[in-house]
């Protein structure tokens, strides 16, 4: 049931992310669902940087840490391909 939790959840940030930063034309599901979760870890790290709690479960604090570092995921993959 983990794995299914993680799933929809990466594929929520990652969705959102990538309508942020203007790549939801170009990105599918798949790419949403492991931008999100890559994104969550992403953004836990950074949380912890700052001090401050990073992915805790499937609440909208933790939605909003995974939509931070999946967007900072894909600004830095941006830097890198000129698409």
């Amino acid at each position: 049931m983990n794995f299914l939790v993680w799933i929809i959840f990466g594929a929520l940030a990652g969705w959102i992310a990538s309508i942020i930063m203007g790549k939801n034309a170009k990105m599918g599901a798949i790419a949403n669902i492991i931008v999100g979760i890559l994104g969550a870890f992403i953004g836990g790290y950074i949380m912890d940087f700052f001090g401050a709690g990073g992915v805790t479960g499937f609440n909208f604090t933790s939605l909003l840490v995974a939509i931070v570092g999946a967007v900072v995921l894909l600004f830095v993959v941006g830097l890198f391909t000129r698409r």
